[in-house]
């Protein structure tokens, strides 16, 4: 027993350098016995930096006992499958091993895929977390309304995600549905574009199609981007698709296309027409009545609509908390007015929510995304589009032809530094630079449209540094009271132009 430990203590340096070397991290365990042989606990001999355990611990582990750090997993499913490798010499793995924590301070359950391999007279065993990226997944999928398939083409066998079960209303249970099943729920005036959609992928490009299919008693819009894995000879294997339910963006688009056709024809009184204005705004982009609770920040938007005219403006806001845990913040104003602007700002926010849903979070990129879209659609705006940390307490942000965001902070007012780009569907090549902004507690921040600043009766130049001194006399009152005052100080109608406010307070 003693000599085993010794070669053990001799081989502990080889080893570790290889670990240390090996992404994702591996831990080598040597069986530690009794006196008469029997293994009674396991010794960490080597481990990587980078496989870091649940409670952030590296290679201070080494020397350590598996008794004393990890106490639950003793006699458990784990620990057996450890002295059954041992004493086998073959192979174990461990699926779904949920770990459990009773410490604070530590996540509570933890689910693991375990590999255990017999190595130098111990066990190298390597624990892969899956429970992080499945939240991920799931949650991207949620809120993007995302879901993905793989189809193999020789096997005939499909792989869904999550995601493409709720997006189809189908039980998991039942498995995916066949290209049969498939090809009845196509709606039948789509059936074509759906054949066209196989054709194209059959003369070797990628499909991007919009397809309705009927679906539980109603008919959804599908949009379904997808592409085939091929050999070398061109054969292709593989299909993948990646779907997103855009029923929401389409049936507002076509009720955007109704309401115009009722204002185009002239058959509704003024006040009527007020009132299609004021639901169509809703609609698009609905204004919280009260401060919301984002993370690390609290938040209020206005929006006030030009008293000269009915006409729905161009002014948007969003806010978001992120499945990563950041908050998206922007605002934006789409040139002109009426029908047209407000159908451009839809298409302004739906695209932004679509690419912070993959995964997008650098402005400058967002914002390029935004400006190849307005180019598309034949339009210019501007905008502000920030991402905010609330573990550093930064935000992240850039500006299309827009102003820059104010930061008031203790009694005092400044915009903050950094120089704007190109003003959104100006030109597809140019780019955006992002400026980092380091806030403290209690700070506020105002996002804003032009018509905050832009009156007849005055300069912007008065009219702004009115806004300044207003945030500025917010950010010396304690707690929510400075954003409150600030929100209903600055809610004054502009005569000629909408207006669209996001204030935040950076809380403590």
């Amino acid at each position: 027993m003693e000599g085993e430990a010794g070669r053990g203590d001799d081989l502990a340096p080889l080893v570790q350098e290889i670990l240390s070397a090996i992404p994702g991290g591996c831990t080598w365990l040597v069986p530690v016995r009794d006196e008469d042989g029997e293994v009674v606990d396991f010794r960490i001999g080597a481990t990587g930096e980078q496989g870091r355990d649940i409670y952030r611990r590296g290679t201070a582990r080494v020397g350590a006992r598996l008794r004393e750090l990890y106490p639950s997993i003793v006699d458990g499913p784990l620990w057996r499958t450890y002295s059954e490798v041992l004493a086998t010499g073959k192979p174990g793995r461990l699926t779904d091993y949920t770990y459990e924590e009773k410490r604070t301070g530590v996540v509570a359950r933890s689910l693991f895929h375990v590999n255990v391999h017999p190595a130098l007279g111990g066990l190298l065993v390597w624990w892969e977390r899956v429970d992080e990226h499945q939240r991920r997944l799931e949650r991207t999928e949620l809120l993007g309304r995302l879901g993905w398939a793989e189809y193999d083409l020789y096997t005939a066998i499909s792989d869904w995600s999550p995601g493409l079960y709720r997006i189809f209303e189908r039980d998991p249970a039942a498995g995916p549905m066949s290209r049969a099943e498939q090809g009845a729920a196509v709606h039948p005036d789509d059936r074509g574009l759906a054949e066209a959609a196989w054709q194209t992928l059959d003369s070797g490009t990628a499909s991007d199609v919009t397809i309705r299919f009927r679906l539980g008693g109603s008919v959804k819009h599908l949009r379904i981007l997808s592409e085939a894995a091929r050999d070398a000879d061109g054969t292709p294997l593989k299909i993948y698709a990646l779907v997103q339910d855009v029923t929401a963006r389409e049936n507002s688009r076509s009720e955007i296309e109704r309401l115009s056709d009722q204002l185009r024809k002239r058959e509704i009184t003024a006040l009527a027409e007020h009132r299609l204005a004021g639901q169509l705004q809703n609609m698009i982009q609905p204004i919280p009545r009260r401060p919301f609770a984002l993370a690390g920040l609290e938040a209020v938007v206005s929006y006030l609509p030009a008293e000269s005219t009915a006409q729905v403006g161009g002014d948007w806001y969003h806010a978001q908390k992120l499945s990563d845990g950041q908050v998206a913040l922007a605002i934006g104003d789409v040139a002109g007015h009426g029908l047209g602007a407000a159908s451009g700002m839809a298409h302004l926010r739906y695209g932004l929510v679509a690419w912070l849903s993959i995964g997008i979070r650098d402005p400058g990129t967002l914002l390029a995304h935004l400006s190849n879209l307005c180019r598309e659609l034949g339009m210019t705006a501007t905008a502000v589009v920030g991402v905010y940390d609330p573990a550093s307490r930064t935000l992240r942000w850039a500006s299309a032809g827009h102003m820059a965001p104010l930061l008031g902070r203790a009694g005092a007012a400044e915009p903050l530094g950094g120089a704007a780009g190109l003003l959104l569907g100006a030109d597809d090549r140019v780019g955006y630079p992002v400026h980092v902004g380091e806030l403290r507690p209690e700070d506020l921040v105002l996002f804003y449209t032009d018509g905050l600043v832009e009156r007849r009766s005055a300069s912007p130049a008065a009219r702004l540094g009115d806004v300044r001194r207003t945030l500025a006399e917010s950010s010396a009152e304690p707690g929510e009271v400075g954003l409150r005052r600030l929100h209903e100080s600055l809610r004054h109608a502009s005569p000629y132009d909408d207006t669209c406010t996001l204030a935040v307070r950076v809380l403590t």
